[in-house]
């Protein structure tokens, strides 16, 4: 999913706030009557730039919460944030979910939906334009703007992965 360099390593002095993004309850019919259990997507992030995803599953709602909380501490990665924007347009398509953001100027706030709005808060975007386009399933769209944050690269990345001083990424 995302590259070596921006996987984050969870230890304690990070404060991480997390999100429910969405509850599934899901129902087995046996012999004896129902059973219900429940799957819970959570996003986790310390709204600067770092997040992560996870899902729980469990007998109990708060117990699949909590185990959704865990799984989002181990998938950490670190994202670029310039202003409380993103630093370029991106589209990327994760299952049926296809998903586009655009940096907006100051003061634009966030215009995104559902999970897509979680995952931009809990990773600290201020200003985003963003659409979600085909699926509206909860996990294929977290997953899908994860995969888009974790693609971006601000221009002190793209400058040292080139070989090249900032001045000449921008002016050529």
């Amino acid at each position: 999913m995302a590259g070596n360099n921006k996987k984050v390593r969870n230890n304690n002095d990070i404060e991480l706030k997390d999100r429910l993004v969405a509850i599934n309850r899901v129902t087995k019919v046996t012999k004896g009557g129902r059973t219900f259990s429940f799957s819970a997507i959570v996003v986790v992030g310390d709204e600067n730039g770092v997040v992560g995803w996870g899902l729980g599953k469990a007998n109990e709602v708060t117990t699949a919460i909590a185990k959704g909380v865990e799984a989002a501490k181990k998938n950490l990665v670190r994202v670029p944030i310039l202003n409380g924007t993103i630093p370029h347009e991106q589209v990327t398509k994760f299952g049926g979910a296809q998903i586009f953001m655009k940096p907006a100027s100051h003061g634009t706030g966030l215009v995104a939906g559902g999970a897509m709005r979680a995952v931009l808060e809990s990773a600290g975007v201020t200003d985003v334009l963003a659409k979600s386009k085909g699926s509206a399933n909860a996990h294929n769209l977290v997953k899908a703007t994860i995969n888009a944050l974790c693609e971006m690269r601000d221009a002190r990345t793209v400058a040292m992965q080139r070989g090249v001083t900032l001045d000449k990424v921008f002016n050529g």
